[in-house]
């Protein structure tokens, strides 16, 4: 018979992850705005968002984990206050823990994990730049929220990951979260005059993502993954 040797436990993992998106594509509702691209007069935002995490094992099941993004944000507005913005720096810092279903390592490999997190408000909310007024007046604007680092308010999320064994040797993969934000505004201005529209908003977030990965057997560390991804604002807060 043979006998599963328990993994070594690993009481601090430290990693990084980096995400580069561009952004130039414009919707009202779910009808996407094509004909500015034609009319080339759409707003483009670039995006390097570094991740840094570090977690301890504090127990088998029992996990702390702290996360903080850096972010170095450009975005060429062209209208008013129009202007290129650039945000560099930290974004909102993420402290929590998270516990496994199931006591790992399990039997079928698999395992469901939840966590709740703090989000304090590290990041910049309130970035500005200079820019160019109706009357073609060099103005100090804020910058879109768009590309703000932060949100300015203290919030709490939820999220479970899950992960499951299938043939040939890959893995079914999903994570998802919510973020909850209690506060309604932040007192930073849009610049915009529309009811409703005039400060910023401290708006709830969701992320969903699930797939498969599998993992290189010659190649140690090395996994590559193939899935979807969900992610936006609500119109309104849960809380």
């Amino acid at each position: 018979s043979a006998v599963r040797e328990a993994p070594r436990r690993q009481p601090w993992t430290f990693s990084m992850g980096y995400r580069f998106q561009p952004s130039s594509r414009h919707f009202v509702g779910t009808v996407e705005q094509k004909q500015r691209e034609f009319n080339n007069n759409q707003i483009q935002n670039t995006y390097h968002l570094f991740d840094f995490s570090i977690s301890r094992q504090v127990l088998r099941r029992w996990n702390l984990n702290a996360s903080l993004p850096f972010l170095v944000v450009n975005r060429n507005q062209l209208y008013v206050p129009r202007g290129e913005f650039r945000v560099v720096g930290l974004g909102d810092m993420t402290v929590g823990g998270r516990a496994w279903i199931f006591r790992p390592p399990t039997e079928s490999g698999g395992n469901i994990g939840v966590g709740l997190n703090l989000k304090l408000p590290t990041g910049i909310y309130n970035a500005t730049g200079k820019a160019l007024d109706r009357d073609g007046n060099v103005i100090i604007a804020s910058a879109d929220q768009s590309i703000q680092a932060g949100d300015g308010g203290t919030g709490f999320s939820v999220d479970i990951q899950a992960y499951k064994p299938t043939i040939f040797d890959s893995m079914l993969y999903f994570t998802g979260s919510y973020l909850f934000n209690p506060r309604n505004t932040n007192g930073v201005s849009t610049f915009r005059t529309a009811p409703g529209e005039e400060v910023m908003s401290v708006a709830d977030q969701y992320l969903y993502r699930g797939g498969i990965s599998h993992a290189f057997p010659k190649v140690r560390g090395l996994t590559v993954t193939f899935g979807g991804r969900i992610e936006g604002v609500p119109v309104r807060d849960l809380l």
